[in-house]
C-alpha cells in the first residue's frame, strides 16, 4: 500500500480518523476479497465524503492481488456542456448544470457495467471538472473488478407527494411547476435505476448531516483552486450545492436499506463500517 498515506493526505484526517480509516478499510476490502469476478462494485456518498479516495485504494488493493480492477466515478460521464445546454433548452434551464440524474450519459454508464460483466474490454471515460468538459478516455482494458463511484447511487425514485414541496429556494423559485424534479426523478425511475441493480454490493459513505456536505466540498474546491488555478468562487459553490440537496438528503432515508456495507463517518470524517 505504497500509495494509501499520499491518499489519505487528500481526505486530510487527524491522526485518530486516520487510524480508523486504515483498520475500516482493512476490514471492508477483506468482506470485498471474496467476490466472484466479474463484478461491479458501487460506492455511494455524498460530496466530499472521500468517494474517490476509497475507490482508488479498494481498487489499488485489488490490482495487488493479481485482479485487473479500475475505478470510475459517475461524474466522468457527465455530458458536455453544449450537450446539456440542449437539455436547457429542450426540458428546463437547470439542466445546464452538471450533477443531477440526466446530466450523465447513461446510456454509455450502462453500456461499459454490462461491458465488464460480459468480459469484454471498456475504454472508460475521464471528465475536466476544472474545464467542465469530458476529457480523452483511458485505453480499453478487460476488467475483473469496476469500482464505480457516484453521490447519488443506489437512490430510488421518490414519490409524486416527496417531489411537491421544495428543499431549498432554487427549487421553490426556479422550479415551481416541479418540471425539472419530475425529469431527474424519471431518469432515476429509468436508465439509472437499471444502473444502480449492476452494482453489487454498493457501498455507502454516510455523512452526518447536509452543513458537513457542503463544507467538505468547500475543501475539495480549495484543491482544485490550488492545483489548477481555477474553480468556483464561495458564492458559486453555494449556488451550485443546491441542486444536490434534494436527493442527498434523501439518501439518508433509502440507503440504509439499499447499501450492503454502510461506512459511518462523524463530522471529522472518521470512519465506522456497519454492515
Amino acid at each position: 500500500m505504497m500509495q494509501l498515506n499520499a491518499w489519505l493526505q487528500h481526505l486530510q484526517l487527524n491522526a485518530d480518523a486516520e487510524q480508523a480509516y486504515r483498520q475500516m478499510l482493512q476490514q471492508l476490502f477483506s468482506a470485498l476479497q471474496n467476490l466472484p469476478h466479474p463484478v461491479v462494485i458501487g460506492i455511494s456518498g455524498a460530496q466530499g465524503s472521500g468517494k474517490s479516495t476509497l475507490a482508488a485504494l479498494l481498487a489499488q488493493m485489488f490490482s495487488a492481488t493479481g485482479c485487473n480492477a479500475a475505478a470510475v466515478s459517475l461524474d466522468d460521464y457527465y455530458l458536455s456542456k453544449a450537450q446539456r445546454r440542449q437539455l436547457a433548452e429542450n426540458v428546463h434551464p437547470l439542466l445546464a448544470q452538471r450533477g443531477v440524474p440526466g446530466t450523465h450519459n447513461i446510456a454509455q454508464a450502462l453500456a461499459d457495467a454490462k461491458a465488464v460483466l460480459a468480459g469484454v474490454p471498456v475504454a472508460l471515460p475521464r471528465f475536466d471538472k476544472a474545464l467542465d468538459e469530458p476529457a480523452a478516455a483511458l485505453p480499453a482494458q478487460t476488467l475483473d473488478i469496476l469500482i464505480v463511484e457516484g453521490w447519488c447511487l443506489g437512490v430510488p425514485a421518490q414519490t409524486e407527494a416527496e417531489l411537491a414541496t421544495p428543499v431549498n429556494e432554487l427549487e421553490a423559485k426556479a422550479d415551481t411547476d416541479c418540471r425539472w424534479r419530475h425529469y431527474v426523478n424519471q431518469q432515476l425511475a429509468g436508465p439509472y435505476a437499471e444502473y444502480w441493480r449492476l452494482m453489487t454490493p454498493l457501498i455507502w459513505l454516510q455523512a452526518p448531516d447536509w452543513d458537513c456536505v457542503c463544507r467538505w466540498r468547500a475543501q475539495q474546491e480549495r484543491k482544485l483552486w490550488q492545483s489548477r488555478g481555477k474553480g468556483m468562487t464561495e458564492a458559486e459553490l453555494a449556488r451550485f450545492m443546491l441542486p444536490f440537496q434534494r436527493l442527498t438528503q434523501a439518501s439518508w432515508q433509502l440507503l440504509p436499506q439499499q447499501a450492503s456495507y454502510i461506512i459511518a463517518l462523524n463530522k471529522q470524517q472518521q470512519p465506522r463500517l456497519m454492515q
